[in-house]
């Protein structure tokens, strides 16, 4: 039985949200909320939330499963789209700051 959670165009860039995501993947569930909790990225809090909607996605499917046997299958970051914003620069030059945004997907599994 698998239960999936995403998230998509989060505020956050892609490189960052991986960095979170690589230190949780493969772990139980329950493991990972621990980890995420004491981590000091912005990504953390996060990726925490949507861990916390797919283990409530798994106990809404099937109510009889055991929330301390879930375990993470599979976690990704995908690139979403890019807000584009102009930076003014002297002499009539301009800057582009580049917002990036995520998509994230965690898809968890019954052990």
């Amino acid at each position: 039985m698998e239960s999936k959670a995403i998230l998509k165009y989060a505020r956050i860039t892609p490189r960052k949200a991986r960095r979170v995501v690589d230190l949780i993947r493969g772990k139980r569930a329950s493991d990972a909320m621990v980890s995420l909790k004491y981590m000091p990225y912005r990504g953390a809090v996060i990726i925490a939330k949507l861990l916390r909607s797919a283990m409530a996605n798994a106990e809404h499917k099937d109510s009889h499963v055991d929330i301390d046997k879930l375990k993470i299958k599979t976690v990704f970051v995908d690139h979403g789209p890019v807000m584009k914003r102009m930076e003014p620069r002297a002499m009539g030059r301009a800057n582009v700051i580049k917002k990036r945004m995520s998509h994230i997907t965690i898809i968890l599994t019954e052990e």
